[in-house]
């Protein structure tokens, strides 16, 4: 089992940026193909961007151009970058394996708002 803790997330305007950071309890952490997954209220969770261990990205249409995925293996952190948010980034974000088959943290809080 992999403990994941989230941090980064905050209040800021649209137009902003947040840099989220996803740190992992265990080495075998850098193993797996990552994913960020965010839930705004009444919404089901869904995927925002994913990574393979290669390095290969993909983002959801939602947030593709604005979003950028990373991972440092050597740390086993995983980033997400960002840009120019929008209201309707608002959510709480969680990083988990592609299949989401660890269990889930707490998430962090990104509130995008004048």
């Amino acid at each position: 089992q992999v403990w994941l803790v989230e941090s980064g997330g905050g209040l800021v305007q649209p137009g902003g940026s947040l840099r989220l950071s996803c740190a992992a309890s265990r080495s075998s952490f850098r193993d797996y193909p990552l994913a960020w997954f965010r839930q705004a209220p009444g919404r089901q969770r869904e995927v925002v961007a994913t990574i393979s261990r290669a390095g290969y990205v993909f983002y959801s249409p939602t947030v593709k151009g604005r979003f950028t995925i990373s991972r440092d293996n050597t740390k086993t952190t995983l980033y997400l970058q960002m840009d120019s948010l929008k209201a309707e980034d608002t959510a709480t974000y969680y990083c988990n394996t592609v299949q989401g088959d660890q269990a889930w943290g707490q998430g962090t809080q990104v509130t995008v708002s004048s």
